[in-house]
This record gives C-alpha cells, structure tokens and sequence, in this order.
C-alpha cells in the first residue's frame, strides 16, 4: 500500500505533468513514426528504449516458427538488472480476457444468462446502481452499461485494492454515464462487477475459476492472479515518469503472467483451444480476441495478427501522466508488426 507520504508527491508530479502537457509538443511520437524501419525485431526494440521506457519485453509466436523473445533495457533499474524476456509483469486490463471466456463458459453451460440484469443478480445494487434493472450482462460485457468508471475516481489510486475500503463505492449513487446500450465506454467497473458475479456462482474466487478452466488446462504455469502469489524479484520493475521509486511492489489487483504465457493464452483464444461446445460463439458475441492492459508502471498489448496467425505480445515498465508513452507503446508494437511482416515476404 503507498504510504501518505508518496501520495502527496505523485499527486503533485500529475499535477505538474498536467500543466506542462499543455505546452509540450509530442514531436517524440512524430520522430518515433518517421524513422526509418529497423531491420530486426530486437533493433527496434533497442530504437524503444532510446524513446524513454525503462525496459521492455516481445514476445513473438508466429505459425510455423518457434517463439521469438527480445527484450532491452532494465528488469530493475536501481539495481542495474537487465530487462529479462521471462521476467513476470502486471498485464493490467489483459485480465479481461480471462473474465470474458469465464463468463462465456458459465453461460454455456446454463449458470448465467446474458440477458439477466444487474439487478437479478445483485438485488441489493437496486437503488445505488441506476438502470440497475436495465443492465444486462451482455451490455456490460459489451461496455455499453453507462455504468460510473471506479477507477475514474482519485480515490482509487490512493488506496490500492488491498485497502479497507470497498472500491466499487467509487461508482455507487452516481448518476449513470449514459442510458443501458445507447453507447460504448470501456469501463472497469464492468469488469469488477462480472468478475464478482463468478465469485457468486461458482461459490469461490473467479481467479480460482481461471485457474481451473483456462490456466490448468493450457499448462500456464507463470500466471498468477496477484503480486501475493509470486517472488516479488521474479517481477519487473514498473515506473512512473517524473517519480523515481518502483512501483512493482503496489498492489493494484492486476494479474501477474509472463509474456508467453500471455501469448499462449492469446493464441488459445484465437485458435478457439480455450473454449468448449459453444463458448467461443458465446464469447464473439460479447468480447474481442486481443486487448492491452495500463496501470502506473505498467503498459502491455497482446495482439494477434491473423494474416500471419501470429501472436504479438509486448510488454513496457514505464508510464507517464499525459499518455505519451501509451501511444509510442502502439507506435512501436506497429513497426514491430511491419518487420515480421517484411521478414515474412522477403
């Protein structure tokens, strides 16, 4: 948990960054865009790091070839530890993927319904949720509930989930961001309230159900449902620009998985491999097949590319305020793509 003290400076360093985003000119992102294209993976990789992230990891499965691992700059940067293709990672908003196919799966097999509401399942939101009773969980799969954003609230950044408090409180006797299906807003309050729904029906912790169905049967030894459950010198260090202490050791909620195992999982979900019966035909109906994950310190994207049935997934340990670095995350993800894709016709 942070300690007050290191909440006031990284309230005053997203206050300043704030400020002075407004004056910047992103010409990084340009330069980032207009170089000439490296003639490997891993110099591109390296080009990366010159652009201001700490470290970085890729992982590469493409059909027909083994797995390609790069990585560059630093594991743990205060002790000079080498950025490390197998080190652990928090993969963020990734975990979505794993609720979805979750969800898929109790719904083929009769214990959820797509169609009930939020209500019919959590009676006692009636009143505190608006459309309670107009939230069904494929909207909110979907992420067209209108539902208020938790993480939205500063409150959840000061107090990690390991805290006291409740953080779906954060969304609670708010008004509704919009009516149940007349738009789209990704939101994590959809999330937290389907991964809690797992826990109602099965009868015990929908990580421990992930574990069951998807991380046992895909042999995914190196993912972890908590920073609780790992080594925490197995995992990458995570940094915030502007602030210098390691984030890896705050406690988010996030999951916690190596590259490959991600792009295991990915390839999996794609390949249809994770599902059963109809669970894939459930799941296309209500998610996507790749996703990215942000929380401080942590920045990743599992892509899967089915031109060259190729599973990309990268992994980068510094974040900043005004999202710079999210988008050259993408920037460098697409040139990485384009050189596999020109090693592929050559």
């Amino acid at each position: 948990m942070i300690k007050k003290q290191t909440k006031r400076i990284l309230r005053i360093v997203f206050i300043m960054a704030s400020i002075s985003s407004l004056f910047f000119v992103p010409w990084i992102l340009v330069k980032a865009w207009i170089l000439p294209l490296p003639d490997t993976v891993q110099e591109q990789v390296n080009e990366a790091i010159g652009h201001g992230f700490d470290g970085m990891i890729v992982y590469v499965d493409e059909a027909g070839k083994p797995p390609a691992f790069y990585a560059a700059g630093w594991k743990d940067r205060e002790n000079k530890i080498p950025a490390d293709p197998h080190a652990l990672f928090k993969i963020g908003s990734i975990n979505k993927l794993y609720v979805a196919v979750s969800i898929a799966k109790l719904v083929n097999d009769k214990r959820l319904s797509l169609d009930k509401t939020l209500a019919d399942y959590f009676p006692e939101l009636m009143g505190r949720i608006e459309y309670a009773d107009k939230i069904t969980l494929r909207l909110m799969a979907q992420h067209r509930s209108g539902l208020p954003i938790f993480t939205n609230h500063p409150g959840f950044w000061d107090n990690p989930q390991e805290g006291d408090k409740d953080v779906l409180e954060y969304a609670l006797d708010l008004p509704a961001n919009f009516e149940p299906g007349e738009d789209y807003e990704y939101c994590n309050t959809n999330y937290l309230l389907l991964s809690r729904l797992i826990d109602k029906i099965v009868g015990y912790s929908h990580h421990q159900f992930i574990k069951k169905e998807i991380l046992i049967p895909l042999e995914l030894n190196h993912t972890f449902s908590s920073l609780n459950e790992v080594n925490i010198d197995d995992v990458m260090s995570g940094y915030y620009v502007g602030y210098e202490a390691d984030l890896k050791a705050n406690n988010y909620g996030s999951m916690i998985a190596t590259a490959q195992d991600v792009g295991i999982f990915l390839r999996a979900l794609n390949d249809g491999s994770v599902f059963n019966g109809d669970e894939q035909e459930i799941y296309s109906s209500i998610y996507e097949y790749e996703h990215g994950g942000l929380i401080p310190g942590y920045q990743c994207l599992a892509e899967y590319h089915k031109d060259q049935d190729m599973v990309v997934v990268q992994f980068m340990n510094t974040t900043d305020f005004n999202g710079y670095h999210w988008n050259l995350s993408q920037i460098v993800i697409n040139r990485i793509v384009k050189i596999l894709r020109r090693e592929k016709n050559s």
